[in-house]
């Protein structure tokens, strides 16, 4: 097998989740030449990755994409998406393939049921399940996410009171049902009371700016403990930094909280603590940080949950205790202060 095709359209936490496998079957298989295949909003995810030889893209149409990869004559397709369009692309091409098992029925079962059939296995084992015929095992280095030079923020571009440490909050995640509302992200901060960073896109940027005018309002200030020591201080970088930039951010932090999105990925390949939160998604879908230093946020037991294996617009029971009744305790890091 010389020249093997990595196919994972979507989402940015996916795409770095399929990292070990782009990396195990360069290193592990003799001469591999690994092409991947995305939708082009998730280009720069890979565009760096110094194990992918090639990238290609969805753009205009499945056809154009299809006379692009017809040309390359793959020994191999790993299909790490297996949706409509990656199997038109299969039978099309018409090489040989894997696929990866997304266990649809018994994630039904989990939610419809509560019935959990899930084999308790990460989703990058599963994934790299699908390389293993070509003799590929799991290296234990975790993901991956590289970062140009260009993309990386200097400490010293940020405010006075970030410049020493901080906290990263991704307040951000697809669906309504996977992000905390703004009180609880405001009463989170409370509970944090040091230097936060708000991390998300720019959709996320409202939200972001209602938590710093919570913390820069007069009443807020009224407190008899001094700013800006011992109190939590926010610097709103919502929609400020593409997806690099926030994950340079990130790679900066004490530590991360993040929802069930991207940048939690994006933390864990980055090895740093994370405290992940869920609110209509469990962890036993097999998608929690890939890494050893990490801390559930979660209602356990709750009755509904999980109501959807992606999440809704509004809350089906109309009560959200699953983001409404989060405990949160835990133990923060101390900041290391830069020399």
């Amino acid at each position: 097998m010389k020249k093997i095709l990595i196919i994972r359209f979507s989402s940015i936490g996916d795409i770095v989740l399929t990292t070990p496998v782009i990396r195990c079957v360069k290193e592990q298989v003799p001469g591999a030449e690994v092409h991947f295949c995305t939708k082009a909003a998730f280009r720069n995810i890979v565009a760096s990755n110094p194990y992918v030889d090639k990238v290609f893209c969805l753009e205009k149409s499945l056809k154009e994409l299809l006379e692009q990869l017809r040309a390359e004559n793959y020994d191999l397709i790993l299909d790490l998406h297996n949706n409509l369009r990656t199997r038109i692309l299969k039978a099309r091409l018409g090489r040989p393939s894997r696929s990866f098992d997304k266990l649809n029925y018994r994630k039904w079962l989990l939610v419809k049921f509560k019935i959990n059939r899930l084999p308790g296995v990460h989703i990058v084992d599963r994934y790299l399940a699908t390389a293993a015929p070509l003799g590929v095992k799991n290296d234990g280095k975790g993901l991956d996410y590289f970062i140009p030079e260009k993309d990386e923020v200097d400490l010293d571009t940020l405010p006075a009171t970030h410049q020493n440490g901080y906290y990263a909050i991704a307040i951000g995640a697809q669906h309504y049902t996977k992000r905390l509302p703004v009180d609880r992200l405001i009463e989170l901060c409370e509970k944090i009371n040091g230097p936060v960073m708000l991390l998300g896109g720019k959709e996320d940027a409202e939200v972001g700016k209602m938590i710093e005018m919570y913390f820069t309002s007069e009443p807020y200030f009224s407190s008899e403990t001094p700013y800006p020591n011992n109190r939590t201080v926010i610097y709103n970088a919502c929609g400020k930094y593409n997806l690099n930039g926030s994950a340079s951010l990130v790679r900066q932090a004490q530590a991360v909280f993040s929802h069930d999105t991207g940048l939690m990925h994006i933390a864990a390949a980055f090895q740093k603590k994370i405290y992940s939160i869920w609110g209509n998604t469990v962890p036993a879908f097999g998608m929690y940080p890939y890494t050893q230093d990490f801390e559930v946020l979660e209602v356990k037991n709750l009755y509904c949950r999980p109501c959807s294996k992606i999440g809704y617009s509004k809350c089906p029971e109309r009560h959200f205790r699953c983001m409404r009744e989060i405990k949160f305790e835990f133990q923060l890091p101390v900041i290391e202060r830069r020399a």
